[in-house]
């Protein structure tokens, strides 16, 4: 079956305003490319009809299918289906299944329904309607010409039960495909260094495809493959994914993880180790990022900020002569923060931060300069960085890049736990 391509239109002069996000757009595209869909557009349009029609013949002069959401409400500014039904020559007529649901939902909240509300049971003349469950006006669909139109409620409540509930199962019959990614992240190297290793398999990887997305400090790379729903994506997927792993397999800290701490948190749980944190100028982030994952309850014993040398000394241990020899931002600090933290909670292993995260150079320490150090029974570890190489690497982007290296480096810690201590 040959693959079809669609395009999202969202209308509301709202949407254009920056009134509210347009979340419905992510939301639809997500669930388009699972199907095997092709999508290359999306668009806003304003509550006018000709800007509307205009904004239609594009889509449908590019695209097979045209998916939109908004304008199906009863305001006179709602036209998403008149302006629709208008291009494919069809008439609105009332869909009295839809307005019997419609006179429902008032019903059952003691209110009183205005006549306005009728409107949203007028459907194209043949369309396949969608039902709502959490609102008042129904989607639907309508083909001819060639071309398919899916209109849906813009309320992101009412639009993403349609789409998941009615839509997908109705497009599933117009893609014979669907489309599988495994997700790969790395750390430690650049999105430019890591496309140069692998510049000829993204150019010349058709099915699967290969993709890279740079995110702060770290790479994802999609996996993508296309199959029929009687194939196996394991067969495409997992030769390429080998394949990457021989290149830059160093750089690799999960699959499908979404990010580090949810990959630091799944291997402590999976190994049953503890963890804790001691931190001085990330001010708690470390640990924030830990606990932003479900189930770091199991895994995180406590975190520790000690922004002052004070601190330092008498909730970690640190020593004064080391601060006062190294002062608080030296390898040396860094390492005792790291056993102390791990001494006073007891965990497997703890992970400290300490440096100087700017706007200005302060105890001789240039912005920028971070060190993070590691403790446990089976492996210690001190890394220097320096974090602060462009003019845009902010405070914010320092703390959030010293604490993705905490995070890192307690991964691969974890990761070198004898069995003995994983028990």
């Amino acid at each position: 079956m040959e693959q079809r391509t669609a395009e999202i239109l969202c209308i509301g002069t709202e949407i254009l305003m920056g009134d509210i996000v347009n979340t419905n757009a992510a939301v639809i595209a997500k669930e388009l490319a699972a199907a095997g869909i092709n999508m290359y557009h999306q668009t806003v349009v304003g509550d006018n009809p000709q800007r509307l029609k205009d904004a239609l013949d594009l889509a449908f002069s590019r695209s097979d299918i045209v998916v939109t959401t908004g304008g199906l409400g009863p305001t006179y500014d709602d036209l998403t289906k008149e302006v629709i039904a208008q291009w494919f020559g069809l008439p609105l007529e009332m869909h009295e299944a839809s307005l019997r649901g419609v006179e429902e939902f008032f019903r059952a909240r003691g209110i009183t329904m205005t006549e306005n509300n009728k409107k949203q049971a007028m459907l194209p003349k043949g369309c396949t309607v969608f039902y709502n469950a959490h609102g008042t006006a129904p989607g639907c669909a309508i083909e001819g010409k060639g071309k398919t139109a899916i209109m849906m409620p813009g309320p992101p409540q009412e639009m993403e039960p349609m789409l998941k509930n009615e839509v997908m199962p109705f497009l599933h019959k117009e893609s014979g495909f669907r489309l599988v990614s495994r997700n790969l992240y790395f750390f430690g190297i650049g999105e430019s260094a890591l496309e140069d290793r692998l510049h000829q398999m993204m150019i010349e990887s058709q099915n699967p495809t290969v993709a890279p997305y740079a995110k702060i400090g770290e790479v994802m790379l999609r996996v993508t493959a296309r199959v029929t729903e009687e194939q196996d994506p394991a067969a495409l997927l997992d030769p390429a994914v080998a394949k990457i792993q021989e290149a830059v397999g160093e750089y690799l800290y999960g699959e499908d993880v979404g990010d580090l701490q949810t990959a630091l948190v799944w291997e402590l749980k999976k190994r049953g180790l503890t963890i804790a944190t001691a931190e001085s100028c990330t001010g708690g982030y470390v640990a924030k990022r830990i606990t932003d994952v479900p189930g770091a309850s199991a895994a995180l014993l406590c975190g520790l900020v000690t922004y002052t040398n004070e601190m330092k000394q008498k909730l970690l241990g640190v020593s004064a002569g080391t601060l006062a020899e190294h002062t608080a931002i030296s390898a040396e600090v860094a390492a005792e923060m790291a056993a102390g933290a791990r001494k006073a909670s007891g965990a497997d292993l703890a992970v400290a931060v300490t440096g100087n995260a700017g706007p200005e150079a302060a105890d001789g320490r240039e912005v920028g300069e971070v060190y993070v150090a590691v403790d446990s029974a089976w492996h210690r570890e001190v890394l220097p960085l320096q974090l602060h190489r462009r003019p845009q690497d902010t405070r914010e982007v320092v703390r959030y890049l010293a604490a993705s290296h905490a995070l890192h480096l307690a991964l691969c810690t974890a990761r070198m736990a004898p069995a003995s201590d994983a028990e």
